[in-house]
């Protein structure tokens, strides 16, 4: 009798423990505001599934984040062209989101092992935590190639059409309409919203340049800034920039075929030696042995 009193009593305390901790969660997830993704990007698929999480993240740890932070990710994530995607508070949810996930996959490969080791584990959920600024690098490197890649096809038909008689507006519009897709066509169509929208020309190149921080485009706006300051033909100034980058884009790839030797030595020495070697000395190893 005393005993199912007890079952009864440790059944109803553990329904109210659980029922106080769903209704604490609503109230906690009640609390994040719902976002207005009217005028962002579209989430993708796997991103879309876990994202109620990171604005839980977001919002809940996002005020403690310094503005150094915040200002740095926030550059990075312009240049990235995931500005409109998510915020620096998003980010890091999803950095959060990210360790949660490594170390609770490595937690369930360990216990299926019988062997959980915590420092491992850790250790994965700390690689998680850093794996999402690994794929944002991953991804402003590829951009930053692909812009250097179209800067000298952009740069003459920009020359072509100012040549023609069309000024650097009408020249930006038919580099837009006959270059090639990529970043750099959408930063030009950046630059020709901000033109319409009544931006100082000179200070949506410089708005550009600062998007995206590479060398070769800063050097591109203050020679077109100094041109028009000059008086000098524009025309003239960007094909000498044009053929300056189409010769700085040789000497980058003579640069890397020159490095694909030494490259090569390690894949050699670590698996294709070893093994030509003993392919080679199996057939003398069996002989002595059979001679033997």
């Amino acid at each position: 009798m005393f005993s199912s009193i007890a079952t009864i009593v440790i059944a109803s305390c553990i329904g109210l423990a659980s029922a106080a901790a769903v209704f604490s969660i609503n109230a906690i997830i009640r609390k994040v505001p719902d976002e207005d993704r009217e005028y962002k990007d579209q989430l993708p698929l796997f991103l879309r599934l876990i994202w109620p999480l990171i604005n839980f993240v977001a919002f809940n740890v996002g005020e403690y984040l310094s503005v150094e932070y915040i200002e740095r990710q926030k550059k990075i994530l312009q240049r990235s062209e995931l500005i409109y995607l998510m915020s620096p508070e998003q980010f890091f949810g999803l950095q959060v989101v990210s360790a949660f996930f490594f170390g609770a996959i490595a937690w369930m490969i360990f216990a299926l092992l019988s062997s959980p080791s915590l420092l491992i584990i850790l250790l994965i959920a700390a690689f998680g935590f850093i794996f999402p600024f690994i794929s944002l690098n991953d991804r402003l490197k590829k951009r930053e190639k692909r812009i250097i890649r179209a800067l000298p096809v952009f740069l003459d038909y920009i020359t072509m059409a100012l040549l023609s008689g069309l000024n650097l507006n009408g020249a930006l519009l038919q580099a837009v309409e006959k270059g090639p897709d990529g970043p750099l066509k959408r930063e030009f169509q950046n630059v020709l919203r901000d033109i319409r929208a009544g931006m100082p020309r000179l200070d949506t190149f410089r708005a550009m340049a600062d998007r995206v921080n590479l060398k070769e485009i800063t050097s591109l706006i203050t020679a077109i800034a100094q041109a028009e300051r000059t008086g000098s033909s524009l025309g003239e100034t960007l094909k000498i920039q044009a053929e300056q980058r189409r010769i700085e884009r040789f000497q980058r790839a003579e640069k890397l075929a020159l490095e694909a030797p030494v490259k090569l030595i390690f894949p050699l020495v670590a698996f294709i030696f070893p093994t030509t070697f003993l392919i080679l000395a199996f057939p003398i190893i069996m002989k002595f042995m059979y001679e033997l």
